[in-house]
């Protein structure tokens, strides 16, 4: 029992004696040299300011504007050339290279979010949406991919005909003398036709034609004109009174058209979120990761005084070799965090370099350093209930505003599906006038008709040739002695007086018997207006979570931030305690430099902190919808692809 009691004892003294021989032997090697250790380098932590940075607006025009089709009026020929879309840009725009100074790209927090929305290609490629659904709003409204067409459509005809066929038919002798040798009848006719057709939204279908034709013949005697014209004016009318009646059956893909817009753009405004909420992140992941390379230099440097300081003490003999080792170990380890850290910056700057430009291996960025220029602030963290952010966020979240539009779209096919359930029932109708003109001939009633019956065949005149009585057409038909010469003026005249009119209305009625693709589509069009209610709901749960997670982020990093601020006072106060003892020979540099460390480590957990709390008030703002409003950026800015806001140049005047 005693030996063990004096085998702790032993321990005991041993342990004592290990801890303070450096003490001893620093404060020998300090006797000896007769100076002090200076005390190891004290990371710097950046300046804060009192404020959030600035936003200033970003106005510029909307971009061009697919759904407009190109005029026909003056230039005629507009319609049947291709609407221009220009190439897309991919150079970086000039204000990057503004910013750049002694070869060091200068960037503020605000100039990185115009650039972005200038150059980011994310938002390049999302800003054709919006463009992609104005040409299918141009569709719609031309009626291609519905069930009739809107654009009006003209057309003409002109053609020439001219046959000549053998006659088998005495009957075209006329009353000429009699055929003794083959003939051919000869016709030349010549055709101008003109059509105008117009659909309307309420399903009424209307079509004009006008057709003109002149006609003449080598065998006329029972021709009145020849050659004669004969025009037909025709309109036609179509309305239907069940499937396809209203402006919604006809309209749905219009509807559905605009709404889809709608959609586009509130995506194209979520895109925006996106960017800007990523690339402010990214540019205080930078700063941070800048700050953290000088915390781990700061410690590098330590590691290296502590180092030299040790192996000076054993030269002179006043150090145990593995105190040396140990320093040795540290100032690896550090440098090997250190050569980590840097490798971290680089990363963060290429990520930042390729969200704010178009063209990242442009010539003049080739290698540049990037050096953030707004300075850390706290976020004012307001209290807002749940309740309230969640309506707030309600409001203006893109994607509940996309889901609304879905949404609507859907009760627009459910109602137009519905109409197509119906039988088709159509009222029809037509006017025809008709005119005619052209030359009349003389008749003259002499010579054998060609056709002998007991009877006359046209009239009750005839001439008895041999005991059989024969027929004459002619003898019916008044006649001028000499031709009578009449032309296109005739023939309009009496179709436009309508001297020879048709008419004709009537219903036609179709009836499905089983109606079963009707009934899938209006199926199919309930289910999926159903599945569209159940996402709106799963959207606003989801903006619920949103908003919840943010506020909860939010509140434990201001609480961190007040934690950490502590620590690092705390921190402050035992190194500035540990420097003093240094100087008046009760402590050693060993001791100090731990101190220093600690206090390193504490300053850049706080960094560390406010860059959370920083990128929580980001993320707050995204659940919330607010960070268009909070940076100051309209969506018409952002899809024109440029902003008129002056980049702040560091050191130029200020205007």
């Amino acid at each position: 029992m005693t030996a063990r009691y004096f085998r702790a004892i032993a321990g005991l003294v041993m342990t004592a004696s290990l801890m303070f021989t450096p003490l001893y032997g620093q404060n020998a090697a300090q006797s000896q040299s007769g100076a002090q250790p200076a005390a190891p380098p004290l990371y710097q932590p950046p300046a804060q300011s009192a404020t959030p940075p600035s936003a200033p607006a970003r106005r510029i025009s909307l971009g061009p504007q697919y759904a407009t089709p190109n005029p026909w009026f003056p230039h005629l020929t507009a319609p049947y050339k291709p609407m221009n879309v220009a190439e897309p840009d991919m150079t970086n725009t000039p204000k990057l290279e503004q910013l750049i100074a002694n070869g060091k790209l200068m960037l503020s927090l605000e100039d990185a979010i115009s650039l972005a929305l200038e150059n980011n290609l994310s938002v390049a490629v999302e800003r054709y949406t919006p463009w992609h659904n104005e040409a299918a709003l141009l569709l719609a409204e031309s009626g291609a991919n519905g069930r009739l067409s809107f654009d009006p459509l003209a057309t003409a005809g002109i053609n020439t005909e001219e046959t000549t066929s053998p006659i088998n038919n005495p009957l075209f002798a006329g009353i000429t003398t009699q055929i003794t040798s083959p003939v051919g009848l000869k016709n030349h006719v010549t055709n101008y036709n003109f059509g105008y057709s117009q659909n309307f939204s309420t399903g009424t279908q209307a079509q004009v034609t006008f057709n003109n034709s002149r006609t003449s013949t080598n065998f006329g005697a029972f021709d009145l004109f020849n050659p004669y014209l004969q025009s037909t004016l025709t309109l036609q009318v179509t309305q239907p009174l069940l499937n396809g009646f209203g402006k919604l059956p006809n309209n749905r893909y219009i509807i559905e058209a605009k709404n889809t817009i709608k959609v586009g753009e509130s995506q194209f405004a979520q895109q925006v979120i996106q960017t800007v909420t990523q690339v402010a992140t990214d540019y205080w992941e930078l700063v941070f990761a800048r700050e953290n390379v000088k915390v781990e230099q700061v410690a590098v440097a330590a590691d290296q005084q502590l180092y030299d300081n040790n192996r000076k003490q054993l030269e002179i003999g006043t150090m145990a070799p593995l105190d040396v080792i140990t320093a040795q170990s540290q100032l690896a380890t550090d440098q090997q965090v250190l050569v980590q850290t840097q490798t971290t910056q680089l990363l963060d700057e290429t990520t930042l370099l390729v969200a704010i430009t178009k063209d990242a291996l442009a010539p003049k960025l080739a290698g540049i350093e990037i050096v953030p220029t707004t300075a850390l602030y706290t976020p004012t963290v307001g209290n807002v209930t749940l309740e309230d952010a969640v309506k707030e966020a309600w409001q203006k979240r893109p994607e509940l505003q996309q889901a609304d539009y879905n949404l609507k779209n859907a009760n627009v096919e459910v109602a137009a599906t519905k109409n197509a359930l119906l039988p088709s029932l159509n009222l029809q109708g037509e006017y025809q006038a008709a005119g005619l003109g052209g030359v009349i001939h003389p008749v003259t009633p002499t010579g054998q008709f060609l056709s002998e019956t007991a009877d006359p065949v046209f009239s009750s005149t005839g001439i008895n040739a041999g005991g059989t009585q024969l027929g004459y057409l002619a003898t019916a038909i008044t006649a001028p002695a000499a031709a009578l010469h009449g032309g296109l003026g005739d023939d309009w005249s009496g179709m436009i007086h309508g001297t020879y009119p048709t008419l004709e209305v009537g219903v036609n009625l179709s009836l499905p018997i089983r109606n079963r693709a009707a009934q899938a589509q209006n199926a199919t069009a309930q289910l999926n207006e159903r599945q569209q209610q159940v996402q709106y709901q799963q959207t606003q749960s989801t903006i619920v979570l949103n908003v919840r997670q943010a506020l909860i982020t939010l509140t434990q990093d201001k609480a961190a931030i007040q934690a950490a601020e502590q620590a690092r006072i705390f921190a402050q106060q035992s190194y500035d305690d540990e420097v003093k003892k240094l100087q008046l020979g009760s402590s050693t540099a060993f001791t100090v430099v731990q101190k220093q460390q600690l206090l390193t480590a504490a300053e850049g957990t706080e960094l560390r902190d406010r860059i959370n709390l920083i990128e929580a008030e980001l993320n707050f703002n995204q659940a919330m919808g607010r960070t268009l409003d909070v940076n100051n950026i309209s969506i018409a800015d952002a899809m024109s692809g440029k902003v008129t806001k002056t980049p702040n140049i560091p050191g130029a005047p200020v205007k």
